[in-house]
């Protein structure tokens, strides 16, 4: 159960989605029943038909920052940056910010190296943090915000391919979710990718309230797991807010014996993170750094919405905790042999 081979299964590559489904909500669903192990096909439109109107929904509205950037270095050498903690990063007065950063460039970047983006924005290398993030501080004329969204790229995930060609504007709006306000994230809480308004609305008119989150996805969702025994890994912490309001409808739900439904796993380890010994969500904002793995007791998520994930990774370690890994191992397989899109543009599994 702790070795990091116990999560391990082969996916043939053409399963890997490479674009979204042309309609949001017409994307598959594969339903779990976690007690049974029982499988069910549907269509991820006839969602309301598969919740109760006593639930809760609880979505992440993160948006992906723009925040690829591809400039130069002072040899003329190309360079790409990946804003990592754009919530976090300090701020001075002066149009000045300072982010840790991702670098790639064919040799490695100095510290006191300057890049240029742009006529509007350059950065110095601050400092080296780790091997492979750097704190840079960025120089700019205008709203940094307006700068991004002119300049940067959608921060695709390495396993979407666009051979050479740069995310696309349609990548722009189809790596968002519907509902995506908040901006801080380099990731999408992919689960959120299957909504669309008149499915919102579908759930509102059952009776199903909507609470909304925020965790900004971050580096480590990129990450390996690279112990063997997966009990050493250790997550690397997001920022994240629980509005009271949304806090209160969770906390209402529990007390009445409704479900709380959580769309994604960055959903679900925010909930769990907060909740306190009488398994209440406390509105509260900072870190989470929650790794979630078999041998973890729920205390508040009754039912999740998630997509099919990589194999040895955490966010499938975290769905194996919430079902079963012998009961999650056996879904994989029963939608590779129905042909399910895999990853962030792939289809969907409610479990419950």
């Amino acid at each position: 159960m702790y070795s990091i081979e116990d999560y391990n299964y082969i996916l043939p590559e053409e399963l890997i989605a490479q674009e979204p489904v042309a309609e949001r909500d017409q994307s598959r669903l594969l339903t779990l029943d976690r007690q049974s192990g029982r499988l069910s096909h549907h269509v991820f439109s006839e969602l309301d038909t598969l919740l109760k109107p006593s639930d809760v929904v609880v979505i992440n509205n993160t948006r992906v920052l723009p925040g690829r950037l591809v400039g130069k270095k002072e040899t003329g050498g190309r360079v790409e940056v990946l804003i990592l903690n754009y919530a976090s990063g300090s701020q001075s007065p002066s149009n000045s910010r300072q982010f840790d950063c991702l670098i790639k460039s064919s040799k490695p970047t100095q510290v006191g190296s300057r890049l240029y983006f742009s006529e509007d924005v350059q950065a110095i290398v601050v400092r080296r943090i780790d091997e492979y993030v750097h704190c840079l501080r960025f120089n700019y004329r205008g709203e940094f915000a307006d700068i991004l969204e002119k300049i940067g790229k959608t921060p695709l995930p390495p396993y979407i391919k666009r051979h050479g060609r740069q995310p696309s504007e349609n990548d722009r709006s189809a790596y968002q979710t519907i509902y995506a306000s908040k901006i801080g994230a380099i990731a999408a809480p992919t689960a959120g990718f299957h909504f669309t308004g008149e499915l919102m609305a579908k759930l509102k008119r059952k009776g199903i309230q909507i609470a909304k989150i925020t965790l900004h996805v971050g580096y480590g969702t990129f990450l390996p797991v690279r112990a063997n025994d997966i009990r050493n890994h250790r997550m690397h912490s997001e920022w994240f807010d629980i509005p009271i309001e949304s806090a209160s409808l969770v906390n209402a739900a529990k007390k009445d014996g409704g479900r709380v439904v959580a769309v994604g796993t960055t959903t679900v380890r925010t909930l769990e993170f907060a909740a306190d010994a009488s398994e209440s969500v406390r509105p509260m904002k900072g870190d989470c750094d929650l790794y979630i793995y078999p041998g973890y007791q729920f205390r508040v998520v009754d039912a999740m919405i998630t997509n099919f994930h990589l194999p040895k990774s955490t966010l499938l370690m975290l769905v194996s905790a919430f079902a079963g890994r012998k009961n999650i191992l056996n879904a994989y397989q029963a939608a590779i042999q129905a042909q399910y899109r895999f990853y962030s543009y792939g289809d969907a599994m409610l479990i419950q």
